[in-house]
């Protein structure tokens, strides 16, 4: 749900991009007291009518109208809202398409908001600094990736917590991580992947379940592979100028990756659908041992019937470290938003330990507050949940290494050159050295 699936339109951006400066704002058609906010995430959308609830007892006469939206909707009426001036006030961005919609002027600067990014873990609050050096989001939450698994399968397969903890991956043999993944994987005849006769064409339960190509991110595909491999994905840390892609080390974590479901070890990208059949659902029909997934996911995989999941670090990479991306959301205002100083307020007390506390008492995920994420750790605690696999990458700097999305211009370019590619190289055997000629196309669309 992180990870972005459908990109703007080109051609959409580039309607947007010729209307934006005279569309007017609509606000959805809500009133002047009215503060209109979108959201796409639906087990979020308690926690933040309950803000609304604290919000509207501080600002009397101020009211918050909040439409939530499924993920791939969420950004195509967003998008059109812009270009037709019916946007929200403030809405739920995403790092990765914040940048061009900043370079459109959609988003409204929030430098007077008092935002200091010492009130937020580490790094969040800087991701939102455009490249005119001005503030364009306002932290909501944070997220990282870690190794689900089913706890009656790995202790079926002798492995235990303790050693689940301790993988170790590398490119050339796969270390200790794709030992376990084989030993975890079964086929229909009932034998390991790691032992003789195993049928690769015939698997009954893989060991990894796929999320799909990965795209240009790998979020919670093979990112945490290629990070701990010492690999980054642009020049610099934000706004860089040229994508690395074709990288020789990241080339040789990707065909170690995908080289996974060769073996039979991994679930084919035939068994993936972002909508119908995504990692998790794979765990729990029981046709994957374990999975990367994202801690947004940990309800879900909560709520999985007959399924007892336990959570791990991703693997020591050759670097020595073990990485995972920590992708953060924040709050916008639009340009044009028909209630500017409402708008302003509400995000305030978004960005504030008053909402992130209450948001995080819901358990669904760790606000960007210190004590928005004590809440969350707290909350989850109380259902059982442990959620150290997610929160000790975030304060552990000597043994983990914590990045972001790539920060560009051309997100949505990048996603149209990167998505084709990568299924390529997975489903169809396209050539891993291709994403050679795919990197230039797209540093030639970042040089313009």
């Amino acid at each position: 749900m992180r990870s972005v699936r459908s990109a703007v339109a080109l051609a959409g951006a580039l309607a947007l991009s010729l209307v934006a400066g005279c569309a007017k704002g609509g606000g959805a058609g809500a009133g002047g007291n009215t503060v209109t906010y979108w959201l796409w995430d639906a087990n979020q959308l308690p926690a933040y009518q309950a803000c609304a609830k604290g919000f509207e007892k501080e600002n009397p006469g101020l009211k918050v109208k909040i439409s939530q939206l499924g993920w791939d909707d969420y950004w195509t009426k967003l998008t059109a809202s812009f270009i037709a001036g019916t946007e929200p006030d403030v809405f739920t961005d995403h790092i990765q398409k914040f940048g061009q919609f900043a370079d459109l002027k959609v988003l409204e600067p929030l430098d007077d908001l008092g935002i200091d990014a010492s009130d937020y873990q580490p790094g969040l609050a800087d991701n939102w600094i455009g490249q005119d050096g001005r503030r364009y989001g306002a932290p909501k939450d944070w997220d990282t990736v870690a190794l689900f698994y089913n706890k009656k399968m790995t202790q079926s397969a002798g492995l235990t917590p303790q050693q689940l903890n301790s993988l170790a991956w590398n490119p050339k043999d796969g270390g200790t991580f794709e030992k376990a993944i084989a030993h975890l994987t079964v086929d229909v005849h009932g034998k390991r992947g790691d032992e003789l006769g195993f049928d690769k064409h015939h698997v009954k339960v893989y060991g990894l379940a796929t999320g799909g190509g990965g795209d240009g991110d790998g979020q919670s595909t093979w990112s945490s592979f290629a990070a701990s491999a010492g690999w980054n994905y642009t020049d610099k840390k934000r706004w860089g100028e040229k994508y690395r892609y074709d990288s020789k080390t990241f080339q040789s974590v990707i065909t170690w990756y995908f080289g996974l479901a060769k073996k039979g070890y991994m679930a084919p990208l035939t068994d993936y659908s972002a909508g119908a059949n995504p990692a998790n659902a794979q765990v729990a029909a029981g046709k994957a041992a374990t999975a990367l997934d994202g801690a947004w996911m940990l309800s879900t995989y909560a709520a999985m019937k007959g399924i007892t999941f336990g959570t791990a670090f991703t693997p020591a990479g050759p670097t020595g470290k073990r990485a995972t991306m920590m992708n953060g959301l924040a709050d916008s205002i639009t340009k044009n938003a028909h209630n500017k100083e409402g708008a302003r307020k509400w995000v305030r007390y978004l960005s504030s330990d008053a909402c992130q506390s209450v948001v995080g008492r819901y358990g669904i995920v760790f606000p960007a507050t210190p004590e928005g994420t004590k809440a969350a750790v707290a909350a989850y605690g109380k259902k059982g949940i442990d959620v150290t696999a997610f929160t000790e990458p975030v304060t552990d700097k000597k043994d983990f290494r914590t990045f972001t999305f790539p920060i560009t211009n051309y997100a949505a370019d990048v996603f149209a050159l990167m998505h084709p590619a990568m299924q390529g190289i997975y489903g169809s055997g396209r050539s891993v050295g291709s994403l050679d000629q795919t990197n230039d196309q797209i540093n030639l669309i970042l040089s313009q």
